[in-house]
């Protein structure tokens, strides 16, 4: 009997093809994009993100509250550089985050914030935490977008990541359906972008001709300042602009991120003298700061001043005060770009009585605070203790402020002595981003030493991540200026109400800081005489742990800033 070819042939085996799901490609194109830990508070929306991260060795920090998540990632990227990361779960996860996005936004750090989204086969239906998160994170990021596809999860990530880096950095926001990331696909189907191969170089420096027009201003000059703001630390260009003072022989006044660029007692750094310096130059440069409320939205630069504005967004250059010369793009590429521009050419002044000028204003500036900056009064001044803070910073201090009127005088006072080194919430003016900057910093540098400053009714809006701090065993040195007050805001009522209606709504109780600091597992201590500041952050740095100094102040000083403020006006 003849054999069938069936009989005689043995069937080729059909294999699989190799799947993978929604929640690994996310986590693949984290580790394309160089992310090396997600902050995140835990729901069942997003869980297999978790077991993706596992397996491309990303580490998971998980917190108590969403906010602190978005905070942290906002943090880590300033840190770093890279973006940072945080995700959060649908509806009220990703509500309790938009306010870490929104400060991320106005102070232009990049990060990418993941939040959950109900099945899409129950779209509008009514499904567990479902609400538009699209179109309420629209207009507080660059990017805005849900995955529509397994298939696209790792492709709209490295999307989302390109986007944060378009112009001004910035955050980015991706709404991830339940089943686009439980899903699997197979692995050809996806688009997965290959690290280092999808977004392009942003170190531009313009127009040319504007490079050389600067360079031109600057050397014909008499009197000239440059204000180095926070994107030149973003764009990490703050060797590009040490050698930039030095070469063109500028002096130079930093806020925000850009603190500590050049040390303390280097002879082009100023700090108290700014107000005189803008009313009396004849060229006024700002680097990488918008004309905001900060700057008097450019009011307070004089007409008789030439101005030069660079920024890494078009649309901030000009905006609210016109200017003589705009350049656009990245500050630490122009600056290099016009220091070298200007080589070989010496100014045509001689700017030694300029400078000496300047310095017998700072001088000036300093001794007038000096005595309440040494009081020894009690209550405790608070220029006492941001005096304290500033001499116990080391050269690895990152130092962080979290509050309303106890970091505005610490603003005057402290001073970095290194660049990328100095963390506050930018323009937005955020409380609560204190705990969760320390995570972030001391997560992303072990090696450096934390210490931060926290108004009272600061802390008290994320400090229960204290615990997180515990629990992953990063130590840091807290200290918190007691008044039991949201001082910022009495000193307005007070000005506009009167003193009989100066505690309405803004009186705080005299909590224990210390207490709660050890009841978490932390090192705590009180202090109520100005002597005793530095012997307990001291202890506080010893004790490797992380730690409350609670030091009650003064509730009747306020700071400069804070009775200057035009709202109050």
């Amino acid at each position: 009997m003849a054999q069938t070819v069936s009989e005689t042939q043995p069937v080729a085996e059909v294999k699989e093809p190799e799947t993978i799901s929604g929640g690994h490609l996310v986590a693949k194109a984290l580790k394309a994009e160089g992310v090396e830990v997600i902050f995140t508070l835990c729901g069942g929306h997003i869980i297999d993100i978790y077991d993706g991260c596992v397996d491309e060795g990303i580490a998971v920090v998980d917190v108590r509250h969403e906010q602190v998540a978005a905070h942290a990632a906002d943090g880590y990227a300033r840190i770093t550089g890279k973006p940072g990361c945080a995700v959060v779960t649908a509806g009220p996860g990703t509500t309790n985050a938009v306010t870490g996005v929104a400060n991320a936004f106005r102070a232009e750090s990049p990060m990418l914030l993941i939040g959950g989204q109900g099945a899409l086969n129950q779209h509008k239906m009514g499904s567990l935490q479902d609400l538009p998160h699209v179109d309420m994170m629209t207009p507080i990021t660059k990017f805005a977008a849900t995955v529509p596809h397994t298939a696209r999860a790792a492709d709209m990530v490295s999307m989302a990541f390109r986007e944060s880096f378009n112009g001004a950095l910035g955050p980015s926001f991706l709404e991830i359906p339940r089943d686009i990331l439980d899903n699997s696909v197979p692995v050809e189907s996806a688009t997965i972008p290959e690290s280092g191969h999808y977004r392009a170089s942003t170190k531009s420096i313009g127009d040319p001709a504007a490079i050389e027009a600067l360079a031109d201003l600057l050397v014909r000059a008499e009197k000239p300042v440059v204000l180095l703001g926070g994107q030149v630390w973003t764009s990490r260009g703050s060797d590009a602009a040490t050698e930039f003072v030095r070469a063109l022989d500028v002096p130079a006044f930093m806020n925000g991120a850009a603190r500590g660029t050049l040390p303390p007692g280097d002879p082009h750094h100023f700090h108290l003298s700014r107000r005189y310096g803008f009313n009396n130059a004849d060229l006024i440069l700002i680097v990488g700061t918008p004309f905001d409320f900060r700057m008097g939205y450019g009011r307070r630069l004089p007409k008789s001043a030439t101005v030069v504005q660079i920024d890494m967004d078009y649309r901030t250059v000009g905006k609210n005060r016109d200017v003589d010369l705009g350049l656009v793009g990245d500050p630490g590429a122009i600056l290099a770009a016009v220091t070298q521009a200007a080589s070989g050419r010496l100014a045509k002044a001689d700017r030694k009585a300029w400078f000496k000028e300047l310095r017998a204003e700072e001088e000036a500036a300093y001794q007038k605070r000096l005595p309440r900056q040494l009081s020894d009064a009690n209550p405790i001044h608070p220029l006492r203790l941001a005096h304290e803070i500033n001499e116990f910073l080391t050269e690895d201090s990152i130092y962080i402020g979290d509050g309303g009127d106890i970091v505005t005088f610490s603003g005057g006072v402290v001073q970095p002595k290194s660049p990328g080194h100095w963390m506050d919430p930018g323009p937005l003016g955020t409380l609560g981003v204190g705990i969760p900057f320390v995570l972030a910093a001391k997560y992303a540098r072990p090696d450096k030493e934390v210490v931060a400053l926290f108004g009272d009714g600061a802390f008290s809006m994320t400090g229960w991540d204290f615990e997180t701090l515990v629990r992953f065993k990063l130590p840091f040195v807290g200290v918190i200026g007691n008044n039991s007050s949201m001082n910022q805001i009495r000193y307005g009522q007070e000005a506009k109400y009167g003193h009989d209606r100066g505690r309405i709504g803004n009186t705080l109780g005299d909590v224990k800081y210390d207490e709660f600091a050890r009841h978490l597992g932390g090192y705590g201590e009180e202090v109520r005489d100005p002597k005793d500041i530095g012997p307990a952050m001291q202890r506080a740095r010893e004790s490797g742990l992380p730690s409350l100094i609670n030091v009650w102040v003064d509730p009747d000083a306020y700071a400069p800033g804070t009775m200057n403020q035009t709202m109050y006006k």
